[in-house]
């Protein structure tokens, strides 16, 4: 059941953030490197620590892998030693470190930012995303080529094209 949560995350058409204020350890570490985005306060850390109790942290490791360079996920998951919020922004684990009292503040912005884009070019942009990580470099740009041709089609992207022009804001569909 878990793991349907982690894999229905990238399939749900909307941007999933996360917001961490402590410690994210094993499976609430997976969550997070299976956001979109991740907001952490400094106070935050990342570990993955089954090992230490000899449970190696396997449906964990699918996650980090995806979102940590390899020797830094290994490091994790062989060690158990947790990651700093500092770490974790250098390797890429989060998108964002804040002050913990700007945690909400920040995590907001954020989410009001993306609420202001067209919820169908959202879709289409993030569903494009995770797709074409799982091609070679050729199909993906192939791939990316007509998606980018198909959204010049659809009506949130010609108003996109037209507001721009007329140096206005766009008025989505949704």
């Amino acid at each position: 059941l878990y793991t349907q949560v982690m894999t229905l995350i990238q399939k749900l058409p909307v941007p999933v953030i996360a917001k961490v204020n402590g410690l994210a350890t094993a499976a609430g570490c997976q969550l997070v490197a299976s956001c979109d985005i991740a907001v952490a306060s400094e106070k935050s850390q990342f570990a993955t620590p089954g090992v230490n109790i000899g449970l190696f942290c396997s449906t964990p490791a699918v996650a980090l892998a995806r979102s940590l360079p390899r020797k830094v996920a290994l490091e994790m998951l062989f060690t158990g030693e947790p990651l700093s919020a500092q770490e974790a922004l250098m390797h890429g684990l989060v998108s964002k470190v804040v002050p913990e009292d700007k945690l909400e503040e920040e995590t907001m912005k954020v989410a009001h930012k993306i609420c202001e884009s067209s919820k169908s070019i959202l879709a289409l942009g993030k569903a494009t995303f995770y797709r074409q990580m799982t091609q070679d470099l050729d199909t993906a740009y192939k791939m990316t080529t007509q998606v980018m041709v198909d959204n010049l089609t659809l009506r949130d992207g010609q108003e996109g094209i037209e507001a721009f022009i007329q140096k206005r804001k766009p008025v989505w569909s949704h």
